[in-house]
């Protein structure tokens, strides 16, 4: 048994059983995850800069960078300020595209405080509490984690809220943004097909057939605002 399912039991509506970790191109993968959880940061100066470096370290990990390409020039072809009004504006300002991944399965339930306490045991079983203000589920805290600390428990958490990725990647992908990319790479190096609809999704995480419209509803008042993801 995984620390995660003794931490939390058996998967419920919203997430995944993981299959037991194996990972053909563990440096793939963990050169992805690191490079995808930098670019969902806010962007500055420095992230800039790093666009050649990651796109190398991408290319000799064998990962396609083809994804992401769109999410490179946004960040190196237009003014900064532009590029960070715009991730403030799609990112701290919007439900849609949380990334926070008990967001999108747990809003404000009680369930959703027991899924980030678990988190954090996994962080402290590994001893890597993260610092900071940033709730345990944050995306690229989550990747950072199972890209340079523990693949296996990071694996874990990633596959179980894996229809948490889905979602957001089909959000930032329906509205446009390059972001999607990042999500896209980092669904590939999880097992299985990603899915081209949201109702696909849905029905995968145990929420009835396809055509059915209840389940997750990531715009759903009861859900906690991204604005607020620094609450205690």
């Amino acid at each position: 048994m995984s620390l995660l399912e003794k931490l939390l039991g058996k998967a419920g509506k919203g997430t995944f059983d993981p299959e037991p970790y194996r990972d053909a191109r563990p440096r793939r993968s963990a050169v992805v995850r690191q490079a995808a959880g930098l670019l969902l940061e806010y962007p500055d100066e420095a992230l800039v800069d790093l666009v050649p470096a990651l796109r190398e370290a991408l290319g000799e990990a064998g990962a396609d960078t083809g994804p992401v390409e769109e999410l490179f020039a946004s960040l190196t072809d237009r003014p900064l300020h532009e590029v960070q009004s715009e991730y403030v504006q799609e990112f701290d300002l919007s439900k849609r595209h949380s990334l926070h991944l008990t967001y999108w399965t747990d809003g404000d339930t009680r369930r959703r405080g027991e899924a980030l306490a678990a988190f954090k045991e996994v962080y402290r079983a590994h001893g890597a509490l993260p610092e900071g203000t940033e709730l345990p589920d944050y995306l690229p805290l989550v990747l950072e984690f199972a890209a340079k600390v523990s693949p296996a428990d990071g694996y874990e958490l990633l596959q179980r809220y894996r229809p948490s990725l889905e979602l957001l990647r089909l959000a930032l992908r329906d509205d446009g943004l390059p972001h999607s990319g990042a999500l896209a790479l980092v669904c590939s190096t999880l097992p299985g097909v990603s899915p081209e609809d949201r109702q696909t999704v849905m029905h995968r995480a145990g929420y009835g057939p396809p055509t059915e419209s209840v389940g997750l509803e990531p715009y759903s008042s009861r859900l906690l605002p991204v604005s607020e993801r620094n609450s205690p």
